[in-house]
C-alpha cells in the first residue's frame, strides 16, 4: 500500500485473490490439511515434517518469523487449555527443543485436528481468518470503511470454501505468490509500519 500497488477494495480484493489461489492453496492451506490430519491421528513427526517444509517454501525472512511467532502462541494457548491432547504438548516441547519451527498453519492444523475437526473445515476456517486479517489491516491503511470491507471479506467466500474442498494432500507443497513474495521481503525497510509483518 505505501508502494501504491493497493490504493483501492477493488486492488485489494485482486492481490488477496491472487494470494489465495497461488501461495496459501499451495503452501499454508495444503500445512494447514496435512496438520489436521497429524492432530487428529496423535502422529508428532507426522506435524513436525511438515512444519519444517513449511518453512524451507517461505522466502522472505520476516514472513517467516512472524509465521513462527503466531504459531508458538497458538500453540501455547491450545496446549494449555486441551491439556488432554498430548500431541499439541508434544509439539510445543518439539518446539522448544528446536525440532521444529513451529508455524501458524502447523499450530493451526494441528489444534483443530485434535479437536476433531476434518481437514475441510479447518482450511476454510484458517482461510476465513486470513482474509479477516487482509480486512482488518486494510481498513487501516486504505480509505475503505467496514462495510466495503465486509462486502470484500464476502465476495472471497466461494474462492476460499473451493480451496478448502479441492485441497489435496497427495499434491507436493509449493507458492507461486513473487508479488507478494516481494512485497513481503520490502516490509523491514519501509519508512513507516503499522504492522510488524
Amino acid at each position: 500500500m505505501q508502494g501504491g500497488a493497493v490504493k483501492d477494495s477493488e486492488q485489494l480484493a485482486r492481490y488477496v485473490e491472487d494470494l489465495l489461489r497461488g501461495g496459501m492453496s499451495r503452501r499454508e492451506a495444503l500445512a494447514v490439511k496435512l496438520a489436521n490430519r497429524a492432530g487428529s491421528a496423535g502422529r508428532l513427526e507426522a506435524a513436525v515434517k511438515v512444519d519444517r517444509e513449511l518453512d524451507c517454501t517461505k522466502l522472505g525472512r520476516e514472513s517467516r518469523l512472524a509465521s513462527r511467532q503466531m504459531g508458538r502462541q497458538v500453540i501455547k494457548v491450545a496446549a494449555d487449555q486441551l491439556r488432554g491432547k498430548t500431541v499439541l504438548k508434544d509439539y510445543l516441547d518439539a518446539i522448544g527443543g528446536d525440532r521444529t519451527p513451529g508455524h501458524l498453519a502447523v499450530s493451526f492444523g494441528l489444534t483443530l485436528g485434535a479437536c476433531g475437526w476434518n481437514g475441510e473445515e479447518t482450511v476454510a476456517a484458517f482461510l476465513y481468518q486470513t482474509a479477516v486479517g487482509f480486512v482488518s489491516a486494510s481498513m487501516r491503511l486504505l480509505p475503505i470503511g467496514q462495510r466495503e470491507g465486509q462486502r470484500v471479506l464476502g465476495e472471497w467466500l466461494p474462492l476460499i470454501d473451493r480451496i478448502s474442498r479441492e485441497m489435496s494432500t497427495g499434491t507436493p507443497m509449493s507458492s507461486w505468490s513473487p508479488i507478494q513474495d516481494i512485497y513481503g521481503m520490502r516490509h523491514g525497510s519501509l519508512e513507516w509500519r503499522l504492522f510488524r509483518s
